[in-house]
């Protein structure tokens, strides 16, 4: 993860359904580095692939909106966000 601003957030994104990780993950990063968030993919699986974001709160929301619509192939089912403490780098 990159160096944060005061008003950037850090949440991880745990992303369920019928997912394809090997197309979904790189639709995930290239999403992310459009939008300009940090991201780190923590765990990908044919049903549930967890990353964390930093960057602006609105940002993010357009990436939780992105991932829900996402890429033809993976039916998102549901996108859980929790905040990641910013004391534990």
């Amino acid at each position: 993860m990159t160096k944060q601003h005061q008003s950037d957030l850090r949440e991880r994104m745990t992303i369920l359904g019928d997912l394809d990780a090997a197309s979904f993950v790189p639709w995930i990063r290239r999403h992310a580095a459009k939008l300009g968030l940090s991201q780190a993919i923590s765990h990908t699986g044919s049903d549930r692939i967890e990353l964390e974001v930093a960057g602006p709160v609105e940002l993010i929301d357009m990436m939780e909106m992105g991932c829900s619509l996402g890429p033809i192939d993976v039916w998102v089912e549901t996108i859980h966000r929790t905040p990641v403490d910013a004391g534990s780098d």
